[in-house]
């Protein structure tokens, strides 16, 4: 192919699978996004105004169903939660129940969270970075599409500020050894807890998706780095 045909594909965070979504969720968007959602416009946001405060700031990338938002907008008011999924449906059930509880510390995108790292967040804006059950792409062929990988968590250091904490959990060993081998090349993080955390952290909750993989018998294991 001649060198002006070539095309750059980004690497995305994601890959599309939407579900059916309920008129509930689909209402969500209607009553609830004014107050939680933030439309990706691609520069980078003032976080302050948008809380209306200032506070420590979380990210959680690829929420699912929004369980651990909400536990964690529940057990932590004193931090400000960004939830970052590009599946619909999740996102109308946690801004259901963020609305039932009246939390006010988690806003919302419906994005692609590799462009929202690139250009909404200013380097060394974040406290944590949350990555619970990655989709693991357990075949061999489709590794490259995990989102651990080098050029994301580079990424990810340049957002956290120094000292901010890089928190992973998944249960597919394979990924987790995987996480062990990039974040151990990755100059910028130190291991905080780099095993199977027995209780897990307080901070995280066990999940639905969670419980389902432990009846399967996957051992779950959570990875915790610092921003040096």
């Amino acid at each position: 192919m001649p060198e002006a045909q070539v095309i750059h594909r980004p690497i995305k965070s994601f890959v599309l699978r939407q579900g059916r979504i309920t008129e509930a969720q689909a209402r969500a968007f209607d009553r609830h996004w004014a107050r939680y959602g933030l439309d990706y416009a691609g520069r980078t946001r003032d976080f302050a105004s948008a809380f209306g405060r200032t506070a420590p700031l979380v990210l959680e990338i690829g929420f699912g169903n929004g369980e651990q938002l909400v536990y964690a907008a529940r057990g932590e008011p004193g931090r400000d939660f960004l939830g970052v999924e590009v599946h619909r449906p999740g996102v109308g059930r946690l801004m259901n129940a963020l609305a039932a509880e009246e939390r006010d510390n988690v806003r919302l995108y419906c994005h692609d969270a590799v462009e929202v790292l690139e250009h909404e967040i200013a380097d060394g804006a974040l406290d944590e970075v949350r990555i619970y059950f990655p989709d693991p792409w357990p075949k061999k062929r489709h590794h490259k599409r995990r989102l651990v990988q080098p050029g994301f968590i580079a990424l990810v250091a340049r957002k956290l500020r120094v000292g901010g904490v890089l928190h992973l959990a998944t249960d597919w060993q394979e990924y987790a050894d995987h996480m062990r081998t990039v974040l151990a090349a990755s100059v910028p993080f130190r291991p905080l807890q780099a095993e199977a955390l027995e209780p897990r952290p307080a901070t995280r909750a066990e999940t639905h998706f969670e419980r389902r993989g432990l009846k399967l018998g996957h051992a779950v294991t959570d990875l915790v780095y610092q921003r040096c």
